[in-house]
């Protein structure tokens, strides 16, 4: 049978189709629904929630497990389910640093992080800074070079001047003031921190 015996009886492959398609879009369903295909779903990460959700965190070298919802940010779950308060909350949104914890020996901003998301990682603190005998020598020195007044700031302050010295352990003053650049402190006593941490690291 040629080709031209063949027009105008029944529908080619694209006819057929192109049909299928429009009548699914008028149906309001997706093209492979309509042929009876399966949507491949791309592979992803569980999803977690809404409600409580078991995790463990090391937090000041210790093993901490807790039920937290997703929504639940790590300065939350550190203050208001482990009584760990030395992280503070002041600004809420990542501008001020006061909640600044060392994750993985990093330092991050606590409201900024979900609980879940780290999940089976080493958390520390500002509790977790100081020696069982005392104050580490950053510590007194914030002490003697009266660089806190109202403390709110301090926490976040130390923890972030100890993430600074564990990287550069003689920084100049330009360098601690970069190192420092994500610590707010609305009492202003920015160089008595400063000299605070060029004397611990001059100390060592």
């Amino acid at each position: 049978m040629t080709d031209g015996s063949r027009k105008g009886k029944g529908f080619t492959r694209r006819q057929f189709l192109v049909g299928v398609g429009a009548g699914a879009a008028a149906a309001g369903l997706p093209l492979h629904a309509a042929l009876g295909q399966d949507e491949k779903k791309p592979a992803g990460p569980p999803v977690l929630g809404p409600g409580p959700v078991k995790i463990e965190l090391t937090v000041n070298g210790k093993k901490r497990k807790l039920e937290v919802e997703p929504r639940v940010t790590l300065l939350d779950a550190l203050r208001n389910d482990l009584d760990v308060t030395g992280p503070k909350r002041v600004c809420d949104r990542g501008a001020c640093g006061a909640c600044t914890v060392l994750l993985d020996g990093k330092p991050v901003n606590a409201c900024m992080q979900l609980a879940v998301d780290v999940a089976g990682r080493s958390v520390v603190t500002v509790e977790g800074l100081t020696p069982a005998n005392g104050l580490s020598d950053l510590q007194r020195n914030f002490v003697t070079s009266d660089a806190l007044q109202c403390g709110f700031c301090t926490p976040g302050m130390v923890t972030s001047a100890t993430a600074l010295l564990a990287a550069n352990e003689k920084p100049t003053l330009a360098e601690v003031k970069e190192g420092l650049a994500g610590n707010l402190c609305r009492c202003g006593t920015y160089p008595n921190v400063f000299k605070a941490v060029l004397d611990t690291a001059e100390g060592r």
